[in-house]
């Protein structure tokens, strides 16, 4: 294979594929090369050899059962291969669309489909990385990526450390390698090509945009300075001030068992949450102790409820009827599932308040088989982004990176679990890696014989993970 990959490097060469000047790559690294494999398509024969040559680096072709390109470049690669193979191919989209069936992924597929991905060149491995992350969101499982060109600028290992198998016609350094065997470049730009390889690596700038820009390792005070919620900022100081992440579940039916358990955990949790439709004995007694709670411990009331229906229905349910909840709760939880109107209706519902409220959109759903992945993940983040009501999003991986929003996480236990009726629980330690800036405990103290026990193990280990994730 060797013979035919330097006949493909002087073709590539020959059709301007590959350029030397003065370059920058999508990480905003400076380069004296750029591999531009767009312009293949103009050149249908070479197009099908090299698309048939990086298809026989499949580990495993048979069992493939998708092929995805990544755009734009290694579409036409894909489609060559989708069409010598007759097996189908998914596109995704750079962005959803904002009318139809807005869609991320267009294709044919099914959960569990075995799928490779097709890329161009690969850098950092970003753009693989997002591919990947938004196919799983879709239960797809990905074998490998098939990459015609490995710049050797740290892209591999930051795939493989993510878990994804990549494979590569050629390095940078082989393809120089074949262009100076082969006469096409001099021996000088060989040596800058190579040199420069030594002293740019793109998985070190990757690292240092991260550490600048990702919310994971910033600190909550730095944070509450961004939150455009002034609830978010108080969520963060109360974060900061008390060395706490942790949200109580206190979803329990009686209210005197509320107030106990309250009163007990005050000290120690920065949220309380409940679900007051579940309270048998419900009254505005119970609520002016739980504020009065509230107030003596500095910790935020977190109504449950999940608001999933039309503005108006969502703007009586919040501000009238037996509960009234928007008097009291300063955080609900909302289904993004309505549209912008759920917004608008809970927006219309605090006309007559004064306190400051927030809510958390539900973006990602801790049970087994949820709904809640690809495009619908999309368009809640987008409504987060859109609204100065919404806090952040209730979800179970790193979904955002507005450090100003904040990521509720539930399902939390100190040992990863399931129950009958599909939740999924993971520890402290994952949660907050993948992640939770606010992590939601409730069985896992509820039912515990030594409450306050419970209550202190959970906040040490969760506040634990969480200075172990900035530093």
């Amino acid at each position: 294979m060797k013979n035919e990959l330097k006949e493909l490097a002087v073709s590539l060469f020959d059709i301007d594929v590959v350029k030397f000047g003065s370059f920058k790559t999508k990480v905003g690294l400076e380069t004296p090369i750029y591999i531009d494999f767009r312009v293949l398509i103009a050149h249908r024969k070479i197009l099908k050899q090299i698309s048939r040559a990086l298809w026989k680096l499949s580990s495993d072709p048979d069992n493939v059962q998708q092929i995805c390109g990544v755009p734009y470049a290694a579409l036409s690669m894909a489609d060559v291969i989708a069409d010598d193979t007759e097996k189908p191919m998914i596109m995704r989209r750079k962005e959803s669309k904002n009318h139809g069936t807005k869609k991320l992924l267009e294709g044919v597929y099914a959960a569990g489909d075995k799928c490779v991905i097709i890329e161009d060149v690969v850098t950092s491995g970003t753009s693989i990385l997002e591919v990947v992350a938004d196919l799983k969101n879709e239960g797809l499982e990905i074998i490998e990526a098939l990459v015609i060109m490995d710049r050797e600028q740290g892209g591999r290992d930051n795939l493989e450390k993510s878990g994804v198998n990549i494979k590569s016609l050629f390095t940078l350094t082989e393809m120089m390698e074949y262009l100076l065997s082969a006469d096409k470049i001099d021996q000088s730009t060989y040596d800058k090509v190579i040199d420069y390889l030594k002293t740019n690596k793109a998985s070190v700038k990757i690292q240092e945009e991260e550490k600048k820009n990702t919310r994971l390792t910033t600190d909550f005070l730095s944070r509450s300075k961004l939150a455009k919620n002034p609830l978010a900022k108080k969520i963060f100081e109360i974060m900061n001030e008390k060395e706490t992440t942790l949200c109580l579940a206190a979803d329990l039916t009686s209210a005197d068992e509320i107030i106990k358990l309250a009163e007990i955990a005050g000290p120690h949790i920065a949220v309380l949450k409940i679900h007051v439709n579940i309270i048998d004995d419900f009254s505005q007694i119970f609520i002016k102790q739980l504020k009065s709670l509230s107030l003596k411990y500095k910790f935020l009331i977190m109504e449950d409820s999940k608001f999933g229906d039309i503005g108006n229905t969502v703007s009586h349910q919040y501000s009238k009827g037996v509960y009234k909840i928007a008097e009291w709760a300063d955080l609900i939880t909302v289904h993004p599932v309505a549209g912008p109107g759920i917004i608008d209706g809970l927006v219309a519902g605090l006309n007559d308040i004064s306190e400051e409220r927030g809510i958390f959109l539900v973006t990602e759903m801790s049970s087994k088989g949820a709904l809640t992945t690809g495009s619908y993940i999309e368009q809640s983040l987008s409504m987060g982004d859109n609204s100065k009501l919404v806090v952040g999003h209730v979800c179970q991986s790193d979904l955002f990176k507005n450090p100003g929003m904040i990521q509720l996480t539930p399902g939390v236990k100190l040992s990863k679990d399931s129950d009958d009726l599909g939740q999924q629980y993971n520890t402290p330690e994952s949660v907050v890696n993948c992640g939770a800036d606010l992590a939601v405990v409730g069985r896992g103290i509820t039912q515990a014989t030594d409450k306050i026990s419970a209550i202190i193990k959970y906040k040490d280990q969760l506040w634990s993970a969480y200075k172990n994730r900035l530093s």
